[in-house]
């Protein structure tokens, strides 16, 4: 249905991004998370969408090393888990590098992982796996990929993200997508207790068939979702490029509508940029946008202004219900 596929990856993993740290706690919100990287150095240090954004960074780096034939290994992993922790909460804790203590996880140690001595034998099982268990349908591999990691928990600290992080890896990797359009974490963290439930329920009991059915609902439901917020964006994409085609403004403002989809928070610098344009043309361009409701003023300033799609940020972030 994209006529740019790319366009959408951004925002898309963006919010993955902030959903998957939510459930660590972290509490930074997309739009937050969007202007911090548009407004890098005009806005003050942020440690949670600093957080946040290592997880965009973590799972590019991990998209570029399958894209480029690398397969799943121990370097691969903590690759990815460096990048991840890297200056942020949990620096402390030997980015990059698997654990030698015991962790638990959860309130009252309500589930603890496999005992540091079996994690290197374990990391082996699981990377063998990972290679080699294509014969099952994806999303059994996938739960059985995201279960076998959670219960090895491999590091000290960012186990939970580099194993949600590694569902859209797999997929990418397998071909059952060709871009990072599916994520899950918004599905674990609405059933949070459900989703810990069915992990400790497979360690005690067995009980697999139980967590694939959770695991396949959360990828119908997440599927579903995606492709509902995609139409949506769509069609938001369309009437404003009708609007700027109503208004008479000019084939470079089009270009500024399919930037906006990527990166909802724009600058004068930004606009020039993307429409190869000097100061004056691309300011009138904006300005002509913010006439027309697709963008708002929102720094209050003359200078180094900041214009957001307000639009474009409701419409990622708020829930949608089948049938819309």
């Amino acid at each position: 249905m994209l006529p740019n596929p790319h366009l959408l990856i951004r925002p898309f993993l963006r919010r993955e991004a902030v959903l998957s740290s939510r459930i660590e706690g972290t509490v930074t919100r997309l739009d937050q998370l969007l202007l911090f990287e548009t407004a890098q150095g005009q806005v003050g240090r942020d440690d949670d969408a600093e957080e946040v954004l290592n997880y965009v960074l973590a799972l590019n780096l991990g998209l570029e090393a399958i894209r480029g034939g690398q397969p799943f290994t121990r370097g691969l992993l903590r690759e990815v888990h460096k990048s991840l922790m890297q200056g942020v909460r949990g620096k402390d804790k030997r980015p990059g590098v698997f654990r030698d203590q015991s962790v638990a996880i959860g309130s009252a140690s309500r589930f603890v992982p496999a005992d540091p001595h079996q994690v290197a034998p374990l990391l082996d099982d699981f990377l063998t796996f990972m290679r080699e268990g294509r014969s099952l349908p994806i999303v059994v591999q996938l739960a059985v990929m995201h279960y076998h990691f959670e219960a090895i928990h491999p590091f000290n600290d960012g186990n939970g993200r580099v194993g949600r992080l590694l569902i859209t890896l797999m997929l990418c990797e397998r071909g059952a997508l060709s871009e990072p359009l599916l994520y899950l974490s918004a599905f674990f963290e609405e059933h949070r207790e459900e989703y810990y439930d069915h992990l400790l329920a497979v360690s005690r009991h067995g009980h697999w068939e139980a967590w694939i059915e959770f695991f396949a609902r959360g990828v119908a439901e997440q599927a579903a979702d995606a492709a509902l917020r995609t139409r949506k964006l769509l069609e938001l994409a369309r009437e404003y490029k009708r609007l700027t085609i109503q208004a008479g403004h000019s084939s470079k403002a089009q270009l500024l509508i399919d930037e906006l989809f990527s990166s909802p928070y724009l600058t004068i610098n930004r606009a020039m940029e993307v429409t190869n344009t000097l100061a004056k043309a691309a300011g009138n361009m904006v300005e002509k946008l913010v006439t027309l409701q697709v963008l708002r003023e929102i720094t209050n300033r003359q200078r180094s202004r900041i214009f957001c799609a307000h639009g474009i940020i409701e419409l990622l972030d708020k829930p949608l219900t089948p049938g819309e």
